[in-house]
């Protein structure tokens, strides 16, 4: 039985990474994919215990630096070679060597806008209130607590089931987090 309501995830709580990397092993274990973990500091292999191996920013950045440099190039080339051409000094009108730097600028730029864009796409921002921040006790992952989230959208998350799992794993606090309506 699958609930979902207002119910964001359950929330667990760990004094310490190692404590909460031995609890993601456990729920991935489990089969339960769907989770995150919060931390006061990186956590040297926190993304390979979650699962997280792929990110799909570096090629949105290269798209855009492509888009960039070609379509500077032939911005440059159109104009130029076709549109307006003019004789300087008898060089041709297709010449590369003065088409470098601004195929170079607008490919950095291009580079830089669809990195900014993609990463804040790919995670979901601008995001101004995330349901764990309903939770009184989520202020302390800025000090010295550690949380793991398993979100209810997981298509293993069963209410009771996954509660008494999350309970074996002896964390510190468990705290079922709802999302505002």
């Amino acid at each position: 039985m699958k609930t979902r309501s207002l119910l964001y995830g359950f929330l667990l709580e760990f004094d310490n990474p190692e404590t909460l990397k031995e609890g993601i092993r456990h729920a991935r274990r489990e089969g339960f994919r769907k989770m995150d973990a919060y931390t006061p500091f990186p956590v040297e292999g926190l993304h390979e215990e979650l699962g997280i191996h792929y990110s799909p920013v570096p090629w949105i950045v290269l798209t855009g630096a492509l888009i960039g440099g070609i379509g500077g190039a032939l911005m440059q080339w159109y104009s130029a070679v076709l549109d307006y051409p003019i004789n300087i000094g008898g060089r041709p009108l297709n010449s590369w060597p003065s088409f470098v730097i601004i195929t170079f600028e607008l490919t950095i730029l291009f580079g830089g806008l669809f990195g900014a864009f993609g990463m804040l796409a790919v995670n979901g921002l601008p995001k101004p209130h995330h349901p764990l921040f309903n939770e009184p006790r989520f202020d302390l992952v800025t000090q010295d607590r550690f949380f793991l989230c398993i979100e209810a959208t997981d298509p293993k998350f069963d209410h009771e089931t996954t509660w008494r799992f999350l309970q074996t794993l002896k964390p510190e606090g468990l705290y079922a987090v709802h999302d505002l309506p």
